[in-house]
């Protein structure tokens, strides 16, 4: 039985038991894969039930004021700035960071002091070099004078 003919068996066997017309294998493709259905668009968590202060607790996204322990002292964030927490030692520390403060502040006004002190030594500098190349120009010229006259 020749290819054609065994074809021929095939396509009238399965519309004899499926009752379709017959197919042409040899052109297409036989393989057609059934579609999957639709997933339902809706979430199988209930979490987007629950109010947000349920969720806050649930989730923990209430997270607090950020703390946080540095040599010893306790330092909590508000307001855009770490304060540092009520203790024993407190007030000290207060005391010794306005004092930091404050030396801080005369150490940039006595640099700032120098500072002007050095550009002051340096104009002083300039103006003698620029005197004493000017008297050097002059003496040189005293000198050639002094040599024509001989």
């Amino acid at each position: 039985m020749g290819s054609f003919h065994f074809l021929r068996h095939v396509t009238q066997r399965r519309q004899t038991c499926t009752g379709s017309p017959p197919e042409m294998p040899l052109f297409g493709n036989t393989f057609s894969p059934k579609k999957t259905p639709p997933r339902k668009s809706a979430s199988l968590s209930n979490l987007h039930s629950l109010d947000r202060s349920t969720r806050e607790v649930e989730l923990g996204l209430d997270y607090g004021t950020p703390t946080m322990n540095l040599a010893g002292q306790s330092l909590k964030f508000e307001n855009g700035q770490w304060i540092a927490e009520s203790g024993a030692c407190g007030g000290g520390d207060r005391r010794e960071a306005q004092r930091l403060r404050k030396r801080n502040q005369q150490l940039e006004e006595e640099n700032n002091l120098l500072r002007l002190k050095v550009d002051i030594l340096l104009d002083m500098l300039s103006e003698t070099t620029a005197e004493s190349h000017l008297m050097e120009k002059e003496l040189d010229e005293l000198k050639s004078i002094s040599r024509r006259r001989k």
